[in-house]
């Protein structure tokens, strides 16, 4: 049982920044990487940026330059620093988890709950 808790999506003006947080929970054994997916209106869910559990980061295109994530292992907690932000970047975006139970448990995945992001023009 592993849960995912959300928060700072809301309300942005266009070239506004925003940050996304979201902690983990639960029976974790270990956390293999951790990261933000979003999903526009009628559109399929896709990759923004994702963190490793080495460190190592990933994001996609549209959003290099002006997204940063990090995490803080400590707290199981990955964030998402969004800046510069258009109207395009409006979406329900997903926190994303890939974890080990236990020692010798298989890898799962799990996701938050969506936090609406809007960016107004």
């Amino acid at each position: 049982q592993v849960q995912l808790v959300e928060s700072g999506g809301g309300l942005v003006q266009s070239g506004g920044s925003l940050r996304l947080s979201c902690a983990a929970s639960g029976s974790i054994f270990s956390i293999n990487v951790m990261g933000w997916y979003r999903q526009a209106p009628g559109k399929q869910r896709v990759l923004v940026a994702t963190i490793t559990s080495a460190g190592s980061t990933n994001s996609a295109d549209s959003v290099k330059g002006r997204f940063t994530i990090s995490r803080d292992s400590a707290k199981n907690t990955v964030y998402l620093q969004m800046n510069s932000l258009k109207p395009e970047d409006t979406a329900v975006y997903y926190c994303y988890t890939v974890v080990r139970t236990t020692i010798s448990s298989a890898q799962y995945q799990y996701w938050g709950q969506g936090t609406q992001v809007t960016v107004s023009s």
